[in-house]
């Protein structure tokens, strides 16, 4: 099991710059892969982006060029840049953890979010 504690969300102007962390509790090295997660009011929760163990990261569309995803392995924690923000990534971030076990099932593990509003 892993915990997941976010921070680093707020109230920004459009075209602004917020970072959110990520602390686990254990080595994200024995993490599968981390990652970011947000949820909109009145939408599902959607893909923003991760970073596996081998550093390989994967974002999406909508993110691509204005968010990086990063890690600093020795504070245990993942970084999401978000740069260029617009109105429409205002939602909860969520922090996600997928853990393998030996029948190479993955579980979840998410963190309680934070939330980023991007006023126009």
């Amino acid at each position: 099991q892993v915990q997941l504690v976010e921070s680093g969300g707020g109230l920004v102007q459009a075209g602004g710059s917020l970072r959110l962390s990520c602390a686990a509790s254990r080595s994200i090295l024995s993490l599968n892969a981390m990652g970011w997660y947000r949820q909109a009011p009145g939408k599902q929760r959607e893909f923003v982006a991760d970073i596996t163990g081998g550093d390989t990261t994967n974002y999406a569309d909508s993110v691509k060029g204005r968010f990086t995803i990063s890690r600093e392995n020795a504070k245990n924690t993942v970084y999401l840049q978000m740069n260029s923000l617009k109105s429409e990534d205002t939602a909860v971030y969520y922090c996600n953890a997928k853990i393998r076990d030996y029948t190479f099932r993955y579980y979840d593990y998410w963190g309680q979010g934070t939330q980023v509003t991007v006023s126009s």
